[in-house]
């Protein structure tokens, strides 16, 4: 435990903790504190100045990574006959229908999204008790629910990140690893920050980003200025 501690408080040391630091300084940061034994995930944690508990204050959207997450993603595809086949030649790991629900209802979660052709939704709502805490309920808005289901599939084996922002107002996600090249990582945490911008709703009132970190798994936060990350959002 000491050594642990030793780690983070000579991490901490390299970082102005009062400093907004622009995404290129904060990934450089990151990745140089990124000391464990393993290639860690670095994670962007968003402060949003909106309350999810009304309607028109929901934060939740889709954005692909120009550089992927660097993890793999396990996709189950709910479709019958062509389109079912399309989900496969796209790259899902599993495809069925009544068979899949069946498989799921038995405990089977081995999975990390879940796609379907509106068709199957009524057959997918049978497992709301299962998908919905974990987040994985199929929804058009985030392009899950969709007849076009190859492209779908595409991109969630490609990097396509999942947001919603939590109870307190806080969106986060991982956009990579540690092991990425800096750009890519920079690329990539910017995508990000611009899907939430441009994901403002419209009950929205005031400082809409109010603060942006980003960190490893095991490494200590890096404040973002948010007016400069938020510029090419515009």
């Amino acid at each position: 435990m000491t050594k642990l501690s030793k780690r983070i408080k000579a991490a901490r040391e390299t970082i102005d903790r009062e400093k907004r630091y622009g995404i290129g300084e904060a990934v450089k940061l990151v990745q140089s504190n990124a000391k464990a034994k393993f290639d860690e995930t670095v994670e962007v944690a968003i402060n949003l100045g909106v309350d999810p508990r009304h309607a028109d204050q929901m934060v939740r959207g889709v954005v692909n990574l120009p550089h992927g997450t660097g993890r793999t993603v396990r996709v189950v595809a709910f479709a019958k006959d062509a389109k079912a086949e399309e989900a496969t030649k796209a790259g899902a790991d599993i495809v069925g229908a009544e068979d899949l629900v069946e498989k799921i209802q038995g405990g089977f979660t081995d999975f990390d999204r879940v796609i379907a052709t509106p068709d199957m939704m009524p057959l997918v709502g049978r497992l709301g008790k299962v998908l919905g805490p974990r987040g994985l309920m199929p929804n058009p808005k985030v392009g899950t629910v969709t007849p076009n289901i190859a492209q779908a599939v595409k991109d969630a084996k490609g990097g396509a990140v999942q947001f919603r922002v939590e109870k307190a107002g806080i969106i986060h996600a991982g956009v990579g690893k540690v092991s990425f090249a800096e750009n890519a990582l920079t690329e990539n945490v910017q995508a990000f920050v611009d899907a939430v911008a441009k994901a403002k709703p419209a009950g929205a009132k005031g400082t809409y980003i109010k603060k942006i970190a980003i960190s490893s798994t095991m490494g200590p936060g890096v404040k973002i200025d948010t007016a400069s990350a938020q510029a090419t959002a515009a």
